[in-house]
């Protein structure tokens, strides 16, 4: 255990033991406002805003790590949002660029603008924890073991150790950040699982996970060779890398660029390869956590048959397991990469069709909810299952997630976050990747402590308040990726675009998709009156035809919103200002500015 994992552990005992009040005196119960379950790529971005929104947090997690998916499961190279920095995970990036000298001592290996090593990871999610420390307590060891509940609104759960200890956590809201979706499951909230099937909602064929690993260079003199694994067999790692395979037809690439391809900072490799390489099929979501702990043992030895197949076969024997990681024995993570879990029947469920056109159903306009963006293509791992149907994959451009897919369809009191959110299986794929999740705990987190702040249940709670909080905590809600958080305009255009008043223009592209605003893009008369319309702008409207499709002068634009705004000095500021361009012509971010100061958020 790193030393400020160990004392955030200490300090949640301590603050444990002292805060005990009612409930029979129990030493091992406690009351808090929020309680986040599981402290992984989204628990800890939702502990962290809970905790900035006020609220009091409690925060339990099964390993000793902050992070999940990115550093405890050993995959510390981040998928997605590299030009969306929002929020949270802006903040931590940061924090890595500035321990390691710059986005560019990240980019060391070609899966990812951002690696780094796993306790890195870590140590940069507890300097943030540790800022909130007067709200944010976090408790390691420990996983959920049930949900108390009061009817159908959740109150609380009960947690065990290895050592059969027990803790009990009452709050007044809840968030599944557990990376199974373990909470919502024993609240009895309806869920799906696998590939989308009317007949089987719990369809057992999930994506493969991968018990991934970090490799060390020691120097070429060295051997690190590690005992041969059990059942290991090296006809499954055949053809990884171009020096190790005698089929000619195979077009496969070298194996120091399969290494390079999660090269990290520190001399230091990420394992976690597809093909022909340590992906294994397991579906662990029924299984208890000591079934689980068992299920692990298999997908560990897959990973370690293929270290020693690089060692012995591949001739990297100086590539040794890095003895400087993780707080092991064996010095593999302390869980395995989990690509899908549990997905909640919520308020919204998200399917392809919403990604590849989010204005397209009039009935289905959830970009209007959004909090969170992700731009990752859809992608699965089912290489390993031989019974997991054929899955095509359409191309789509960014996108938000609605606050609706987090939120239950009946059970109360509790907020779904990390894998678990309302989407079908198809979208998972794109909304699974660690950005996207560490953006979605955040909004849960910022969505608890409104919560909490006005005694109100999550689906009760105002979505405009919930967007400006995370506007303000410098979050996108539209993936807009020419209209940032520096800019002088960016609440504007953001609150505009959830308002439907000006939309964006998304476009699939390669493994970073992307959504446009245009925001110095001339606008019609066209547009600026279906958005008077819209606000329900008053006076003589007849001064802006609805049908030109002309751009629109700036000093029309003034003229007409004179009629029913007279003497306004913003107004006068910004025509004056606008009517200095050569063009003489109004944008799309003047009627963002417009709308905004005059209509929608006065």
């Amino acid at each position: 255990m790193k030393s400020s994992a160990f004392l955030s552990f200490i300090a949640a005992s301590l603050w444990v033991l002292g805060s005990c009040t009612g409930y029979q005196d129990r030493p091992d119960y406690v009351s808090t406002d929020v309680l986040v379950i599981g402290g992984g790529a989204s628990g800890v971005t939702a502990g962290i805003q809970a905790a900035r929104g006020g609220a009091e947090v409690i925060l339990v997690e099964p390993t000793h790590w902050l992070g999940g998916m990115l550093t405890s499961a050993g995959v510390p190279a981040t998928d997605g949002n590299h030009r969306l920095p929002s929020g949270l995970w802006g903040e931590w990036r940061n924090l890595l660029y500035d321990y390691y000298g710059g986005a560019d001592s990240v980019a060391t290996g070609w899966v990812s603008n951002t690696l780094f090593e796993p306790h890195i990871g870590n140590r940069m999610w507890n300097e943030l924890a540790d800022r909130e420390l007067n709200h944010l307590s976090r408790i390691h060891g420990y996983w959920v073991t049930a949900v108390l509940m009061s009817g159908n609104t959740v109150t609380g759960a009960r947690f065990t150790n290895a050592n059969g200890e027990i803790r009990t956590v009452k709050a007044k809201i809840v968030i599944d950040a557990t990376e199974l979706g373990d909470v919502l499951a024993l609240a009895g909230a309806p869920f799906f699982t696998g590939q989308d099937s009317e007949d089987n909602p719990h369809d057992p064929n999930i994506q493969d996970i991968t018990y991934a690993a970090i490799l060390k260079d020691y120097g070429l003199a060295a051997d690190r060779t590690i005992a041969r694994p059990p059942d290991y067999d090296p006809s499954e790692f055949d053809c990884i890398c171009k020096e190790v395979c005698d089929d000619p037809s195979r077009n496969v690439p070298d194996c120091l660029t399969v290494l390079n391809y999660g090269r990290l900072p520190g001399r230091k490799y990420m394992l976690n390869w597809p093909n022909n390489g340590n992906d294994y099929y397991l579906n662990s979501i029924p299984l208890t956590e000591a079934e689980r702990q068992q299920a692990y043992v298999a997908a560990k030895n897959r990973t370690l048959g293929l270290i020693y197949f690089l060692q012995t076969e591949a001739g990297f024997k100086h590539l040794g397991l890095a003895d400087d990681e993780f707080p092991t024995d064996d010095q593999l993570p302390e869980q395995p990469y989990h690509r899908e879990a549990r997905r909640v029947k919520g308020l919204v469920s998200l399917t392809v069709e919403d990604l590849q056109d989010p204005y397209g159903n009039p009935d289905r306009q959830w970009y209007q909810q959004a909090v969170a963006v992700g731009d990752y293509p859809l992608d699965h791992h089912h290489d390993k299952n031989p019974d997991a149907k054929a899955e095509t994959f359409p191309s789509i451009p960014s996108f938000s997630i609605p606050y609706g897919a987090m939120i239950p369809v009946e059970t109360e009191g509790l907020i779904v976050a990390e894998k678990s959110i309302s989407v079908s299986h198809i979208v998972n794929g794109a909304t699974r990747l660690q950005p996207c999740v560490m953006l979605i705990g955040q909004a849960a987190g910022a969505a608890a402590a409104i919560s909490v702040k006005h005694s109100l249940e999550p689906r009760d709670i105002s979505v405009a308040e919930l967007q400006q909080t995370l506007l303000d905590a410098r979050c996108w809600l539209l993936p807009f990726i020419d209209v940032s958080p520096e800019d002088q305009d960016f609440q504007s255009i953001q609150r505009v675009g959830v308002a439907g008043l000006l939309k964006g223009r998304g476009v699939p592209y390669k493994w970073a998709n992307q959504t446009w605003f245009d925001p110095d893009s001339a606008v019609s008369a066209a547009e600026v009156r279906k958005i008077l319309d819209l606000a329900n702008a008053r006076g003589n409207r007849n001064l802006i035809s609805g049908e030109d499709p002309s751009p629109l002068k700036v000093s029309t634009l003034k003229e007409a919103l004179e009629a029913y705004m007279p003497e306004n000095p913003w107004l006068q500021d910004w025509a004056e200002t606008a009517g200095q361009r050569p063009s003489g012509e109004a944008t799309r971010r003047d009627i963002a500015k417009i709308a905004d100061q005059l209509f929608l958020f006065k």
